[in-house]
């Protein structure tokens, strides 16, 4: 049978999967040079509607927590002002198969302690005159690993950036869609202050003093686009 293929066999061959492998059989029987496009076709519209489909996500607020040690006493810093956003690929299921970008910052004055003294002597370990601002951003994802109710185990690669130094960094983190149309992202990374040229901070004319290895932990609720 020459001429074109029969109009609309490609879009019922999609609707009538799994049939449609048998029909495509069936039409090369008829044309078997015009059905190895409609195999190829097919190959790659199924390929795609099982990668599924971008979804962009945005966010302005984060529980974040940095926490460490002193000679005196553990010591924490909070902040919940940030800024990010990220695109990730979502199957037709709701399951996490891919990110493919990720932007995160936040103010380094909105990080607070219980002690205004301890957060300016942080301020200016940090370099906060001239580098206001942590960030982070999305280089490479080595791993997504589905976890329990629907969320993935996302492991990526990105540069952090804190006091002016910018350093790869690997995070991991836990993505889980809510059906509410936001997505959670919680995780934590240890970071050493000295892989960032930060002297650790001291207080009472020195005689206290902070460790070097400090963790940030972070919550996100992110929003649809």
């Amino acid at each position: 049978m020459p001429g074109a293929i029969p109009g609309g066999y490609f879009y019922i061959a999609l609707q009538t999967y799994p049939f449609s492998i048998k029909s495509i059989d069936m039409y090369s029987q008829i044309n078997p040079g015009r059905a190895r496009r409609v195999t190829l076709l097919f190959s790659l519209q199924l390929l795609c509607l099982l990668a599924g489909a971008q979804v962009k996500y945005s966010g302005t607020s984060v529980d974040l927590l940095i926490s460490g040690t002193s000679t005196l006493h553990d010591w924490t810093m909070k902040s919940v002002k940030a800024d990010c956003s990220a695109n990730f690929n979502i199957s037709p299921t709701g399951q996490i198969n891919g990110l493919n970008s990720l932007t995160f910052s936040t103010p380094v004055d909105a990080l607070k302690s219980d002690h205004t003294a301890m957060d300016n002597n942080a301020y200016k370990a940090l370099k906060t005159d001239k580098n206001p601002v942590i960030s982070y951003t999305l280089t490479s994802v080595t791993v997504i690993t589905p976890a329990a109710g629907g969320a993935s185990t996302v492991t990526c690669t990105g540069k952090l950036t804190i006091a002016g130094a910018t350093r790869q960094a690997q995070v991991i983190a836990v993505c889980k869609p809510n059906n509410d149309n936001t997505m959670t992202v919680t995780g934590s990374e240890k970071i050493s202050m000295k892989d960032f040229s930060i002297d650790p901070p001291t207080f009472m004319l020195g005689t206290i003093k902070t460790g070097n290895d400090i963790t940030l932990s972070f919550s996100l609720i992110l929003k649809r686009a």
